[in-house]
């Protein structure tokens, strides 16, 4: 990495600030995203992580992703990392981890995160693309929402990215703690200064290469 992890954490404390007020769930402010395909081995981005930050962990084989979070909850937890597991409360239930990240089409399936809630101190994030996602993500209950594209991403480079203003306006406009994803790297990470988002998710910000 060009940047040293004390970097990247100099750099969240002038974006976001020190203390994060209203955190009544101790939410993390720093939120790394698995990838089949850029991020195979997660455990690289557990090194990449800010103290105390999250990792969601996601596959689109339920069993593939099994097996990947009995190995990887343990690892993330020693290194003092959360872990949720995208879209399967069972396996997050089965594993210890420590919430259930939900897809914007769950969330529009089902009304309300409690039945996703299976442990009470759980965290259950979700994700959006527009504001009426994000209306719909609190009406369900969740914790937080993961809201992309901010700026251009290699995961979807045909997606029209938000851009800074529009992100802003949505963190504004939003009653539940917004994390700003897609593009963000440690080049543009202080653009997001003064956008009242309440922390980052990525993928290739994290990695330790």
């Amino acid at each position: 990495m060009t940047s040293t992890l004390s970097d990247l954490t100099r750099a969240l404390n002038f974006v976001i600030g020190p203390a994060l007020d209203g955190n009544r769930r101790n939410l993390p402010r720093a939120v790394a995203m698995s990838d089949v395909r850029r991020a195979p081995n997660p455990i690289k981005l557990l090194s990449g992580l800010p103290v105390d930050g999250a990792v969601i962990l996601r596959d689109t084989d339920a069993q593939r992703l099994a097996v990947l979070a009995r190995d990887f909850v343990p690892k993330a937890h020693n290194a003092g990392h959360r872990v949720l597991i995208a879209g399967d409360p069972r396996t997050a239930l089965e594993t210890n981890a420590d919430g259930v990240h939900l897809s914007e089409r769950a969330i529009w399936r089902r009304p309300s995160s409690a039945w996703f809630r299976l442990r009470p101190n759980w965290l259950i994030t979700g994700a959006a693309h527009s504001n009426a996602a994000i209306a719909r993500a609190e009406r369900a209950g969740v914790d937080a929402v993961v809201f992309s594209s901010i700026f251009q991403t290699k995961s979807h480079p045909g997606v029209r990215a938000l851009g800074v203003g529009r992100f802003r306006s949505s963190c504004l406009r939003a009653h539940v703690p917004v994390y700003g994803l897609g593009g963000i790297s440690r080049a543009n990470l202080r653009r997001l200064r003064g956008s009242h988002c309440y922390g980052i998710a990525g993928i290739g910000l994290f990695m330790d290469d």
